[in-house]
């Protein structure tokens, strides 16, 4: 498949399927997240900034980029496995650098598991660093099973 043809749009509900199937080949779905509920979550803060990645209409990359007017996030960052190595990573990061900067953000966070060198060593050639801090995390809502929104 060529990337020629690549182009960044926000995400559509039909593409969650998709979104969801590439999360997982890329390994991104955790016991502790349930991808389904969060999309819908994403879906009610800057819906906009949920971007997908298509190469000739087959979704194939995703970034969540966020802002609270302190920091801003990013997440999900993904890249079909077959299509990595070809900037497509870069340019979803670029995407998302710019809204987030159009939105007066000073700093972009993000967190990436210490054993995933490959990924760290890439934000590294984006110009991200290591910052010295503990990240510390407390979940608020169990989510419902995998692939499931959960229920109100």
């Amino acid at each position: 498949m060529s990337t020629q043809s690549f182009q960044i749009r926000s995400f559509d509900a039909a593409d969650e399927a998709a979104v969801i199937a590439l999360w997982e080949v890329c390994g991104l779905v955790v016991p502790q997240n349930a991808p389904a509920a969060d999309i819908a979550r994403k879906l009610q803060v800057n819906p906009e900034w949920f971007l997908v990645g298509e190469v000739e209409g087959s979704v194939v990359a995703t970034c969540m980029a966020g802002y609270e007017g302190h920091r801003g996030w990013i997440n999900y960052l993904a890249v079909h496995p077959d299509l990595r190595r070809q900037g497509l990573a870069r340019q979803m990061m670029e995407h998302a650098e710019k809204l987030l900067r159009e939105a007066g953000c000073p700093k972009i966070n993000l967190q990436v598991r210490k054993s995933n060198s490959a990924v760290i060593a890439f934000y590294e050639s984006l110009g991200f660093g290591v910052d010295d801090v503990v990240s510390l995390g407390k979940r608020l809502v169990k989510d419902s099973p995998r692939h499931e929104t959960p229920v109100d």
